[in-house]
């Protein structure tokens, strides 16, 4: 099959893998994240780094969001693995690489991606590709959410067991889904095993983001919007631990991006820190 006739993931997916790559080529040590395997996978062309979107000061801040949630989600996975949970689902994957960064400590789990089928045809050809491989703990699990197709049925079909706890991780997904969608998602997710852990992004109104980020955070809505891919949805953190508690979470935290920010910032001398916009929920049935 040729590589020119799948088609490639969508460009949001790709921006936050470059992004991540971008943090490892410009920031100064220490890296929060350490991945350029996303990079290897997209091949943008060498000069990816010219890209407005890459701009190394304008979007610092959104380069360091991405990279302190991929590190607060990885640390969650390490945690959440010693305590005995060995399923880790991930919702709307695009080109996560964490199998392929922490084979020691993914090989202990079973790691179920979803995506939508292109992405995930083109994802299982590029690791082949790339000399990756897909080995028999990592699950690529297609599922067209626009035709309506339940991603719960698909993962038991992939071989999760319902009757075990996971990890369950939506990174950049809530501010492109309805409302409606989202709380269905919290609901199929709350009604997993007991011991089952969600962490789920999603963006918070204009009016509660930091004055500096505001701009930024507009323009990453326009740029959303002229590629296809508009911002439909933002939540307030109250708003948020409301839907997970009437899904079912008994117990339901949010995690400002300020946390992520001084959990991994704090000693930089080069002043990069996550803008102010997305924040976590991080919920356990």
């Amino acid at each position: 099959m040729a590589h020119e006739q799948i088609e490639a993931p969508d460009n949001t997916a790709v921006r936050t893998a470059l992004w991540r790559a971008m943090h490892l080529q410009i920031d100064p040590p220490p890296h929060v994240v350490e991945d350029e395997i996303g990079l290897q996978l997209a091949a943008p062309g060498d000069d990816w780094r010219d890209r407005p979107d890459m701009d190394p000061q304008a979007t610092s801040g959104f380069r360091a969001a991405i990279v302190a949630r991929a590190r607060f989600i990885e640390d969650l996975i390490a945690e959440q693995a010693d305590r005995g949970v060995t399923q880790y689902v991930i919702l709307g994957a695009g080109l996560d690489t964490f199998a392929q960064r922490k084979p020691e400590l993914a090989s202990r789990l079973r790691i179920f991606e979803i995506d939508q089928p292109d992405t995930q045809s083109w994802k299982r050809h590029r690791l082949i590709e790339l000399g990756y491989g897909i080995p028999d703990w990592l699950h690529l699990v297609p599922v067209d959410f626009e035709a309506g197709a339940s991603w719960s049925e698909q993962l038991s079909t992939a071989g999760f067991d319902p009757g075990r706890p996971a990890v369950v991780v939506c990174t950049g997904v809530t501010m492109y889904l309805t409302k409606d969608a989202t709380a269905a998602t919290l609901r199929q997710v709350a009604g997993l095993a007991a011991g089952t852990t969600l962490a789920m992004t999603f963006l918070l109104p204009t009016g509660l983001v930091d004055d500096a980020d505001r701009p930024g955070l507009r323009a990453s809505e326009e740029g959303a919007r002229a590629s296809g891919t508009p911002f439909i949805s933002f939540y307030t953190p109250q708003e948020m631990l409301a839907l997970a508690r009437e899904a079912g979470f008994t117990d339901a935290r949010h995690i400002p991006g300020t946390l992520l920010a001084e959990r991994y910032f704090t000693d930089r001398t080069d002043g990069l820190r996550p803008s102010s916009g997305e924040n976590l929920l991080l919920a356990t049935t």
